[in-house]
């Protein structure tokens, strides 16, 4: 099978070749694609080297299929062409997912949803991704009506500039700012622009893409998405209100059955998820599981997971780990 990678030298996109080798995609093949400055340099992939090519030479290729992290603008213009060859495309950016035309895709929740017609297959926002993993469960269950999320989202969200920037500031060592203001010693809540409504674009993909991935326009989403000093993965306190009332327990067995996410909850030892413990891994981590006290069916909890993996890689590889089982790449 012949696999493109577009952004191939990028966080994200060696992140995918990672992930990629670890689980042992029938990769036949690799065609790294980047920008043109990058190209002729080598990407190493199972022991063997390849040279990174332009887009247009990947498409002469006629890989099987091309898992895109290169940005927005670069989706919107070469997704339709690879797909116009007949290449199934699995795009990161945010450029396809709130398209009407396409499916945004968590393979534990709604894979199933995919035909070998889908030439162009959304990856969904990081920080939404390990959310509805843990919220799909529940919702089976109770309905929910609400939720009330704050995020803690690590540097690497942004890229190596950021990780660069809290390096340096670290250091004391002045160099390129990603930010506008440093983020060591420091939390900036803001992530991505701000929109009209006060809310910014990160806080409003998590209210539209977890109505779309969950496939229910009543779940009321309300999010506030913050940047921290951190580089393992991205933290979520979460506030979930039911239309019917819950088990504690039964909250907990239903998510310890859930394929992807690892209950970490043992307030008496001191046990509860952290981003240096789901760094490099690819589940979900779920922890201080308890009832809100001031209204009722309402339920509290922390999640975590490697925003560069489950949150990225892991589950745009998932996804085409999908298309080839069913035989539709």
């Amino acid at each position: 099978m012949k696999v493109a990678v577009v952004g191939a030298t990028g966080l994200v996109g060696s992140k995918m070749l990672q992930v990629l080798a670890e689980r042992n995609f029938p990769v036949t093949e690799l065609i790294p694609v980047a920008s043109e400055k990058s190209v002729g340099k080598e990407v190493t992939f199972k022991g063997k080297t390849y040279k990174v090519v332009t887009a247009d030479t990947a498409i002469s290729m006629q890989p099987n299929v091309a898992l895109f992290s290169a940005g927005g603008s670069t989706s919107l213009e070469w997704a339709p062409k690879f797909a116009a060859a007949g290449i199934t495309v699995v795009d990161n950016s945010s450029a396809w997912r709130m398209d009407p035309t396409k499916k945004l895709v968590v393979p534990e929740i709604n894979g199933k949803t995919l035909t070998a017609e889908d030439k162009i297959i959304a990856n969904p926002n990081c920080s939404t991704i390990q959310m509805v993993l843990v919220l799909n469960p529940l919702h089976e269950l109770y309905k929910i009506n609400r939720v009330v999320v704050s995020t803690y989202q690590s540097v690497t969200g942004t890229g190596v500039k950021a990780v660069n920037q809290l390096m340096n500031e670290r250091k004391g060592v002045s160099g390129d700012m990603a930010y506008a203001y440093p983020i060591d010693l420091n939390v900036i809540p803001q992530i991505d622009v701000f929109l009209e409504n006060g809310y910014t674009k990160e806080e409003m993909k998590m209210v539209n893409e977890t109505k779309k991935i969950m496939g229910d326009d009543r779940i009321r989403v309300t999010a506030t998405t913050v940047r921290i000093p951190v580089i393992g993965g991205h933290s979520e306190s979460v506030n979930i209100e039911f239309e019917k009332d819950f088990d504690i327990n039964e909250v907990r067995k239903a998510l310890e059955k859930t394929p992807g996410v690892i209950v970490v909850d043992e307030p008496s030892k001191q046990q509860y998820p952290m981003p240096k413990d789901a760094h490099d891994k690819d589940e979900v981590f779920v922890g201080r599981i308890r009832r809100d006290e001031t209204q009722p069916n309402t339920l509290n909890m922390w999640i975590v997971a490697d925003n560069l993996r489950k949150g990225a890689a892991t589950n745009a590889v998932q996804i085409a780990e999908y298309l080839h089982a069913q035989k539709m790449i």
